[in-house]
């Protein structure tokens, strides 16, 4: 009987060990679940804030396999975008520059601001490709006139410095007027752009610049 009752304990024991081990991974899947796809909006938000890949670190590199179907299947240009910075910074995945450049262009060759600006980026300071300005001024200039602020800043510093065409001035000039910004740096610089602007443009083009758009 007693060998019988000690036999009973354990195997009450070894259950509630079992037991609990299975609702440990009960909860470890139900985390693994809760790793919700980014939507269209939150990915464009993690992109204009440069946080895209901490974001998909932070999430465990548990999304890879989703974020590449959209990328490379759906072609959806955010995800072309994401799955390219991937590759070209070897987060989560081995590294693939070739690859990682030919999505950021696919991005960019669907309007997506993000990636106009980013390949016109990397063509002004020559990461990953060779430094050509001119094609650099192409996809900014399409950038900024999409709205995006970075592409307006880099595309006016690089006018300053004497590349592309002072007819561009009165352009990036009236995007630099009208923009808006929460960041008192970025606002700084801004203020500061347009000062040099006006030093190079006549009076009438700048208060032409300033008017309202409509």
């Amino acid at each position: 009987m007693r060998l019988t009752g000690w036999l009973l304990v354990i195997f009450i024991l070894s259950g509630s060990f079992g037991s609990s081990l299975l609702q440990a991974e009960e909860v470890r899947i139900r985390q693994l679940e809760a790793v919700q796809l980014y939507t269209q909006d939150e990915l464009l938000a993690l992109i204009q804030t440069n946080s895209h890949l901490r974001r998909v670190q932070d999430d465990e590199c548990q999304l890879v396999r989703d974020i590449e179907a959209r990328a490379d299947i759906m072609k959806l240009p955010a995800y072309q975008f994401l799955w390219g910075d991937m590759l070209a910074y070897a987060v989560c995945v081995p590294r693939d520059i070739e690859r990682g450049w030919q999505l950021m262009q696919d991005a960019a060759a669907q309007g997506l601001p993000e990636g106009l600006e980013q390949v016109g980026r990397y063509y002004h300071i020559g990461r990953f490709v060779q430094p050509d300005e001119r094609k650099a001024i192409q996809y900014l200039r399409e950038a900024a006139a999409l709205g995006n602020l970075a592409a307006t800043i880099r595309l006016a510093g690089i006018l300053l410095d004497g590349a592309g065409s002072p007819r561009d001035y009165e352009q990036v000039y009236r995007w630099l007027h009208h923009s808006v910004t929460a960041d008192t740096s970025t606002h700084q610089t801004i203020a500061d752009l347009l000062r040099q602007f006006e030093q190079r443009m006549p009076e009438r083009v700048v208060l032409r610049a300033r008017e309202p758009v409509r």
